[in-house]
């Protein structure tokens, strides 16, 4: 467990201790069951075939697809999927588009109140930007000791790939400002592939999270940190999406700005 709000955080590993041949080698201990997130909007394109490919990588793998009626037929294809893989793939919908932070909170406490046996749960995006392969280590981060697995674009072997330079500038910046507000030692704290232990979650104090954006995966990092759990970034190729179209615009980044000041302002009470 991590430890009271007050006390100092514990040191975070930059990146993946492990060589990258040993880490292909390393396999995770089935013992330790996960379930991924994976917010959608309009994604059946891509949820058709990233499902699958996870399930099929991973045996004692679950995934919960939170979708906000997507006018696609997203729901309708995981509904349809479902038939195959039974109870290991859930779907969660919700009445209309409500952001990605709220999408993440409603499938967190989902998780943690109907899979018990789940002892971690992760973040993964629907458009194939995270690959699968890069899934294996960080969950063999989790096994090495981390409370918290960050999938870094921006540490030793991490890359993005298909991104233009507008908006590695602004991923870029968006990094170096967090820093500077929080003092968190994080290179990407608005990666959106990350696996917390189910402890992690279970003190976050969800209620106090307002934001839809990626703020809120940069108050995920935070708090983590601030109550002294162990984060760990491991490096991963991030590939621009193929299919659809993203969900990035001028509130999202607006949120980010103003919102990182309030993470340090905020008085935050752990569970």
């Amino acid at each position: 467990m991590g430890a009271d709000s007050g006390a100092e955080p514990r040191p975070m590993t930059s990146s993946n201790p492990t060589s990258p041949a040993s880490r292909m080698h390393m396999q995770p201990d089935v013992s330790l069951p996960g379930c991924i997130v994976i917010p959608t909007y309009n994604e059946r394109e891509n949820i058709t075939s990233l499902v699958p490919g996870l399930l099929e990588r991973y045996p004692y793998l679950e995934i919960l697809v939170v979708d906000d009626a997507s006018p696609d037929g997203t729901a309708d294809s995981v509904r349809e999927m479902q038939r195959q893989w039974g109870d290991r793939l859930h779907l969660l919908e919700r009445p209309g588009k409500a952001g990605l932070g709220t999408a993440y909170i409603a499938g967190f406490r989902w998780v943690l109140l109907h899979r018990a046996h789940i002892q971690w749960i992760g973040e993964m995006d629907a458009d194939h930007s995270h690959r699968p392969e890069d899934l294996l280590h960080l969950m063999n981060a989790l096994l090495n000791g981390a409370d918290v697995a960050i999938g870094s674009r921006y540490v030793p072997g991490g890359q993005v790939v298909n991104w233009p330079l507008s908006r590695i500038l602004l991923s870029r910046g968006a990094s170096i400002y967090v820093r500077f507000w929080t003092g968190m030692p994080v290179q990407d704290p608005t990666s959106g592939f990350v696996l917390f232990r189910r402890y992690v979650l279970e003190r976050i104090p969800f209620t106090q999270i307002r934001f839809r954006g990626y703020a809120f995966q940069i108050a995920m990092k935070f708090l983590a940190w601030r109550y002294g759990f162990r984060l760990q970034e491991v490096p991963i190729t991030f590939v621009d999406r193929v299919e659809g179209s993203s969900k990035m615009n001028r509130s999202i980044i607006w949120e980010a700005i103003w919102g990182v000041p309030y993470l340090v302002w905020q008085k935050w009470e752990a569970k």
